[in-house]
């Protein structure tokens, strides 16, 4: 089972990104489950989803404690909520920011991570270019889809068209698909300063 935690803040999507996630998964014939953790929400409070998939059946249903990968939209919570609590050296993190896992202060945290597992991607700025407006979570997801091949970037597509329609579709597609191509080039470069 891959199990991934998504970090956010109420208004950012975070329950969203779950629920196309998961319908990415299953639209790839898997058995996944999405959903959210949160008390009485107001704009901006933290908010945490989380998505489960899997090739069997799913019976757990209580929030990820061990996530596999995690997803964190908004970079403000990263020194006010422990988002890392039990995610191993072996897990994803992707965050949405420009700014590095050092210039993060998370430099000393992520020794001994897989380093082709953590990225930034700037999802806000492409959200801002492609849609008007800085909503990460699809973008996010096609930048998820590159770093950790989960799910492919087709059945995120497939699910943000099954979720959107016409227009507001078409703009959160090419956001995912520039955040895909934007991990795919960090990816190649980090494989490539490690083979120098």
């Amino acid at each position: 089972m891959f199990a991934v935690r998504i970090h956010g803040r109420g208004g950012q999507g975070v329950v969203t990104a779950a629920e196309l996630l998961s319908v990415a998964a299953f639209d790839e014939g898997r058995h996944s489950q999405a959903f959210p953790s949160f008390g009485s929400e107001r704009m901006g409070a933290p908010v945490v989803s989380f998505c489960r998939i899997d090739d069997q059946p799913i019976r757990v249903r209580e929030p990820i404690a061990a996530p596999d990968a995690l997803i964190v939209q908004d970079p403000t919570l990263l020194h006010q909520v422990d988002l890392f609590a039990g995610l191993e050296r072996e897990g994803y993190i992707l965050i949405n920011t420009s700014r590095s896992f050092h210039d993060l202060g998370l430099g000393e945290f992520v020794d001994g991570f897989h380093e082709e597992r953590l990225l930034t991607v700037p999802a806000s700025e492409l959200a801002l270019e492609h849609l008007g407006r800085p909503l990460p979570n699809a973008v996010l997801l096609g930048g998820f889809a590159a770093l950790a091949g989960v799910v492919s970037i087709d059945s995120v597509e497939g699910a943000v068209r099954g979720r959107f329609s016409g227009a507001v579709a078409d703009r959160n597609v090419a956001a995912a698909r520039a955040a895909f191509d934007y991990v795919m080039h960090e990816r190649r470069e980090l494989s490539g300063a490690a083979t120098d």
